[in-house]
């Protein structure tokens, strides 16, 4: 059976599994990043991931390694072009390089946003989709744009950086995340940050706390906002929303379509249909195998 590794690293946790050539996934496992050690940290526990798997499977056919990863990637040499201070010393880490080297087996590495939503177009909410937008709203807000089956790169990987866009005075992600609206909530109860969450704020405003609800409609104007400049750019026939706080779908879909409509023409709007993430938590894994069996492909 030809199986494939796959690895999401984000700044919190990994998250690796083994994939078979039918996109079903075998084995799923989760070790907490500890990002502050920094990026040759990371490195090797992906060495030990993928040591650990070879050895498990030697009389299956490991195909290769599939890497989904925080940060811009150089998707042509397989190395972060660019990352945050979240994790140090990131920046010329050469995964395809290492795994290369220490297993002779090849290795895709694409970044996690761009995973999340090619996983999406490939066999969730934007499945046969032309043209998509999927954004990740968390910690902060991240973008990946595919057109006819391919992500949007950009000149040096940087394309759809989304949470970096001005909006009202500030940045999209300053005023959209989840981590925002919990923020809001708990200052404007005067309350430690630690009582909240996300799933707190959404409990609440269901038993009809307004301090909860007027936040989470502060949060669907922004969104609403920030998808409607987007689609005047990309004009998508889809867009995906995911992230821990879009499993709230019932409660948010309406919402936050009624706050696009009110900053998109309607020409835009009505050939746009606004869909939540299918893959969840396995979204990263899944694009990462989808991008390397496409590319490998290609070759």
């Amino acid at each position: 059976m030809k199986k494939y590794i796959s690895i999401d690293i984000g700044g919190t946790a990994i998250k690796y599994g083994l994939i078979d050539d039918k996109a079903n996934i075998l084995e799923n496992y989760e070790i907490e990043t500890n990002a502050q050690k920094g990026g040759d940290h990371i490195l090797n526990e992906v060495i030990k991931i993928v040591e650990n798997f070879v050895k498990k499977n030697q009389n299956d056919q490991i195909m290769g390694v599939c890497i989904s990863t925080a940060g811009v990637v150089d998707t042509k040499n397989g190395s972060i072009y660019h990352a945050s201070d979240l994790i140090p010393n990131y920046i010329g880490i050469n995964f395809k390089k290492a795994i290369k080297e220490k297993f002779d087996l090849p290795c895709q590495v694409e970044n996690d946003v761009n995973c999340a939503g090619y996983a999406e177009y490939k066999s969730g909410a934007s499945k046969d989709s032309s043209v998509c937008l999927t954004l990740t709203i968390g910690t902060g807000i991240g973008g990946c744009g595919i057109i006819d089956g391919k992500i949007i790169h950009g000149a040096n990987g940087s394309a759809f950086e989304v949470g970096y866009i001005n909006i009202r005075n500030d940045k999209f992600e300053n005023l959209g995340s989840a981590k925002t609206l919990v923020e809001k909530v708990a200052k404007e109860k005067n309350e430690d940050i630690s009582f909240w969450n996300g799933k707190k704020v959404f409990e609440n405003a269901k038993k009809g706390d307004e301090i909860c609800i007027k936040a989470i409609d502060e949060m669907c104007d922004v969104l609403g906002l920030g998808i409607a400049n987007l689609s005047y750019m990309l004009n998508p026939d889809t867009v995906v929303l995911g992230g821990g706080i879009m499993a709230q779908e019932k409660y948010l879909k309406k919402r936050i379509e009624e706050k696009i409509s009110l900053y998109l023409e309607k020409r835009f709007f009505d050939n746009m249909t606004l869909k939540f993430a299918k893959h969840q938590n396995q979204a990263g894994i899944l694009g990462a195998y989808y991008n390397f069996r496409d590319l490998e492909e290609e070759k």
